[in-house]
């Protein structure tokens, strides 16, 4: 299995609505990207996120998933028109485990 994790630090002024935005339309790519196994975001809540208040976690059954995620079309849409217009730093990292 692997794991994709990623953080999301807002421009400053950013409002809660395109916040919000994004996260739903990253939810929605559960059910529009073959491959995903499962996915997961929301709000920080600890305060231990050194500015990092949004997460997201995608779940593939292998390498080949992410590899075909990243160029996907919904993905790239969402990255170009929602998140890189409102995003100050974005924190991703990938590990593979040997559990379902």
């Amino acid at each position: 299995m692997i794991e994709h994790i990623v953080l999301f630090k807002w421009q400053d002024g950013t409002s809660p609505e395109a916040i919000a935005a994004v996260m739903a339309a990253l939810q929605a790519m559960a059910g529009q990207i073959p491959g995903i196994v499962s996915l997961s975001c929301g709000t920080d809540f600890s305060g231990r996120s050194q500015g990092y208040s949004h997460g997201l976690v995608v779940r593939f059954a292998d390498r080949a998933g992410l590899e075909a995620y990243q160029p996907h079309p919904v993905h790239q849409a969402i990255v170009v028109n929602q998140i890189k217009p409102i995003v100050a730093d974005v924190l991703a990292m990938d590990y593979e485990f040997g559990g379902a």
